[in-house]
């Protein structure tokens, strides 16, 4: 049984978006490689490899995000170090994309990223991490259901 299945969505939708990625930024390099377009003077074989390799970049930066969420959805436990990080800076990748996005190619991309940002942030933040405070979101580690073991000493009168 699926506990936490954000986790899962965020990484199906990470895979999906590295390949389209890096899908979309080969294909631009391939376009401007055959019509030997040119930006300002600048040569065209530089410019397609240049795409190719930004696609391929961005493409293995989303799987690794990706695979940093299975591995949150496998083990049901936070991310920690580096994964956790990692699932940061991807989300402040697409609130930088939903920004230029809004601009450059209108709202559905805007929406998209939004999406996507709103996912990784509920993937961060429903996983609590180990030695949470009780009361937060999952169970403490003291007892079930967030419900310290023993109850709180009575305060004292000075």
């Amino acid at each position: 049984m699926v506990r936490r299945p954000v986790a899962w969505i965020v990484a199906l939708v990470l895979f999906v978006e590295a390949l389209g990625i890096g899908a979309v930024n080969w294909f631009l390099g391939v376009v401007v490689d055959r019509q030997h377009m040119s930006l300002a003077g600048l040569d065209p074989h530089l410019m397609s490899v240049s795409s190719k390799t930004g696609g391929v970049v961005f493409g293995l930066y989303f799987a690794l995000c990706g695979l940093v969420a299975l591995l949150v959805a496998l083990r049901d436990r936070a991310p920690a170090g580096p994964g956790r990080v990692l699932l940061i800076s991807a989300a402040v990748v697409h609130a930088l994309l939903g920004a230029f996005g809004w601009s450059l190619v209108g709202p559905p991309a805007f929406l998209y990223t939004v999406v996507v940002l709103g996912l990784v942030v509920l993937l961060l933040m429903t996983h609590d991490r180990p030695g949470a405070p009780a009361g937060t979101a999952g169970p403490a580690p003291g007892g079930a259901g967030g419900a310290p073991v023993t109850p709180p000493a009575a305060p004292t009168a000075p």
